[in-house]
C-alpha cells in the first residue's frame, strides 16, 4: 500500500485526534517492518509489539503537539524511533549488536526518545507521590483530574458545604502533592 505526503499527514492528524482507523493504518503499514527489524535483530514477537507501542506513544506524542513537522516519510519516522528504542533496550539488556540488520535511512529521533524517557520516569514519579498522598486528598484529585468531575459534584461526594471549600481543600491537596512529587523528583536525579 502506497502512502503520500497528503495521507501521512491525514493518519497523523487523525492519530492526534486518537481516530480509530488511523491507528490501525499505522498497524497495517508498519507493524511488520518493525516486526522485522525487532525479529532479525534478537528481539521477539512480544519485543516487536512493546517497541511497535512505544513507538505509536511517541508519534501521538509528536502528533499531539500539533506543531510536529515530519521532514522524512513516515515510514522512515516510525523504523527511525523504532529502530532506536529496540538499540536502547538492547543496550539495557548489554545485547547490544553494532551492526543491526535491515538498517535503512533514518532520521534523528534520539531527542524524542530521550523526552519520551523522562515523560515517562516523571510520570512514574507522579504516580508514586499521588500514592504516598493518603486520603482524601488522593481520591479528590482524582476525581477532579482523572475522571474530570466539577467542583460541585465533589463537594457533594466527600460532604463539603460547598464548591468553594472544596476547591480550597483540592488546592491544599496540590500543595502537598507538589511537595511529595519535588522531593521525589530530587531524590531520583531526573
Amino acid at each position: 500500500m502506497k502512502i503520500d505526503s497528503t495521507d501521512e499527514k491525514a493518519l497523523l492528524k487523525g492519530l492526534a485526534l486518537n481516530d480509530r482507523n488511523s491507528v490501525e493504518t499505522i498497524y497495517k503499514l508498519y507493524y511488520n517492518m518493525v516486526q522485522a527489524l525487532i525479529i532479525n535483530n534478537n528481539g521477539t514477537a512480544d519485543d516487536a509489539r512493546d517497541i511497535f507501542q512505544e513507538t505509536v506513544i511517541v508519534l501521538y506524542e509528536k502528533a499531539k503537539t500539533g506543531s510536529f513537522e515530519l521532514t522524512a516519510q513516515l515510514k522512515t519516522y516510525v523504523y527511525s524511533v523504532s529502530r532506536r528504542l529496540w538499540l536502547k533496550k538492547l543496550q539495557q539488556q548489554q545485547k547490544y549488536l553494532p551492526n543491526v540488520i535491515g538498517l535503512e535511512d533514518t532520521v534523528p529521533v534520539e531527542e524524542e526518545i530521550d523526552s519520551h524517557g523522562q515523560r515517562n520516569t516523571e510520570f512514574l514519579m507522579m504516580e508514586k507521590a499521588l500514592l504516598h498522598l493518603g486520603e482524601p486528598c488522593k481520591s479528590l484529585i482524582e476525581a477532579f483530574y482523572l475522571q474530570k468531575r466539577s467542583m460541585t459534584d465533589i463537594a457533594g461526594h466527600f460532604g463539603y458545604t460547598n464548591a468553594d471549600n472544596a476547591k480550597n481543600q483540592k488546592y491544599k491537596c496540590l500543595m502537598r502533592l507538589r511537595k511529595l512529587f519535588f522531593a521525589e523528583f530530587k531524590n531520583n536525579d531526573v
